[in-house]
């Protein structure tokens, strides 16, 4: 797929088949998510790939955002690793590149994702941070809900020109 096609057509999606996720589109997703540039190369990312059917139903049932989980294939947890970091708090710009990678490669393998936030609201972090038993110097970022698509893609255009200022505001 041509990247502006992903990049134009990638969307939320919420409704997905059954059909599993191959592991060799998992891996060539999480390998595209890093990578994403990081400050001063820190790569502070990590990842959890979820597929445990009650992992995915607790999340579904604890995030107010995220009930799509529990019928989606997969469910990848994108987190900071503070102690990773050489400037702190980078680690969300770092994960941030990352998810958006992981959507635009899975966008282009034909795969639908939807990003349920985490951080910054500490109650929905300690979801996942709970359930997982993620140690407290690896910070949730967010999820990354993904599967094959029981909805279309289609185009979309955001493009307004009065948000944007040359040289000066």
């Amino acid at each position: 797929m041509d990247l502006f096609e992903a990049l134009f057509t990638r969307r939320s999606i919420r409704k997905f088949t059954s059909e599993p996720v191959s592991d060799a589109d998992l891996d060539k997703i999480l390998k595209a998510a890093m990578l994403a540039p990081s400050a001063h190369n820190c790569q502070t990312w990590r990842f959890i790939v979820v597929r445990d059917a009650a992992v995915k139903a607790e999340i579904a049932k604890r995030h107010p955002y995220a009930k799509m989980a529990e019928q989606a294939p997969v469910v990848i947890v994108v987190c900071g690793d503070t102690t990773a970091e050489k400037n702190a708090g980078f680690w969300v710009q770092d994960c941030s590149a990352a998810m958006e990678n992981l959507l635009l490669a899975a966008r282009g393998l034909n795969i639908g994702t939807v990003w349920c936030g985490l951080h910054p609201i500490e109650d929905r972090a300690a979801i996942v941070r709970e359930l997982l038993g993620i140690p407290g110097h690896i910070m949730p970022l967010g999820l990354a809900v993904l599967g094959h698509t029981d909805q279309p893609f289609f185009e979309a255009d955001r493009y307004v020109a009065s948000k944007v200022h040359y040289d000066k505001w």
